[in-house]
């Protein structure tokens, strides 16, 4: 989601012929700084945090699959007649059958909003590796408009992870790591649960997410701590909206792809 810091270590040692000058660039992978979350073990991007463990997915059954009967159709690969951009019609470009993020554009959101629902999408990492860490293929989906599912190139590229591939960004690592190579077409698919809130707009139930990637399950029934921050504990401190749209974001420029985004609404479950 946010940029990664570099460091420059300059070591000067003296040879026979006067000085040698040697310099180190390493990529931050995490944060220390920052807030502890509810479980008391990690820091909010911790880089000690544990690592999910790299799984080769299978061919996915739900690539390149045509929506269900019952399904919004968000993007076909035709136009953007569903979303809207920073100032109004997005500024991102279609190719093909996908759309494609275009450099210093903002972010993109569906016109439409949402509550409960199950969400189709295909994305595609840069085939042209750049960058290391948050610095690589970074984009994400922002459920409602404010938790974001992140999408990051983690093929052979270490980040702190809650903020990998398949996170619930600086809360809750994926439980594998199911990233192809760049270039590849990947799926998600996500079951969201809105919060709950009572008549006295108190918060009686977190967000929560079912989510898929390549056909692996990362997340069940995964409570979301609040609104996604960067380098802060996710938190709620107001009664949210009951439906927000679907965004995709613009992250530095970085040309990640997406087509066949599809969603179907969940009806809320009767109450006593």
């Amino acid at each position: 989601m946010r940029k990664t810091l570099f460091i420059a270590v300059i070591v000067t040692t003296a040879g026979l012929g006067g000085v040698v000058l040697q310099t180190l660039a390493e990529a931050v992978l995490g944060y220390t700084d920052t807030p502890m979350l509810p479980s008391g073990k990690w820091h909010v991007h911790d880089p000690a945090r544990p690592r999910p463990a790299v799984v080769t997915p299978g061919a996915s059954f739900s690539d390149g699959a045509a929506a269900p009967s019952d399904a919004i159709v968000l993007f076909n690969g035709t136009d953007f007649s569903k979303w809207e951009g920073v100032n109004g019609e997005p500024k991102w470009t279609i190719h093909q059958d996908y759309m494609q993020v275009e450099p210093k554009t903002g972010d993109i959101h569906t016109k439409e909003k949402f509550g409960d629902f199950q969400l189709h999408l295909e994305f595609a990492e840069p085939a042209k590796v750049e960058g290391n860490s948050q610095e690589r293929g970074n984009s994400g989906v922002f459920l409602q408009g404010i938790f974001e599912m992140q999408i990051l190139d983690c093929y052979n590229n270490p980040t702190y992870p809650d903020g990998q591939c398949g996170a619930v960004y600086g809360q809750s690592p994926p439980l594998v790591n199911a990233c192809k190579k760049p270039g590849q077409w990947q799926t998600y698919d996500i079951f969201f649960q809105a919060a709950r809130w009572n008549e006295n707009h108190e918060l009686v139930r977190p967000a929560s997410v079912t989510v898929l990637q390549n056909g692996l399950l990362l997340h069940h029934q995964q409570a979301i701590l609040g609104p996604t921050g960067h380098k802060n504990l996710a938190k709620y401190t107001k009664e949210l909206p009951a439906e927000g749209p679907l965004e995709l974001q613009e992250h530095a420029g970085n040309p990640v792809r997406f087509r066949n985004i599809w969603i179907r609404k969940i009806q809320e479950e009767e109450k006593p």
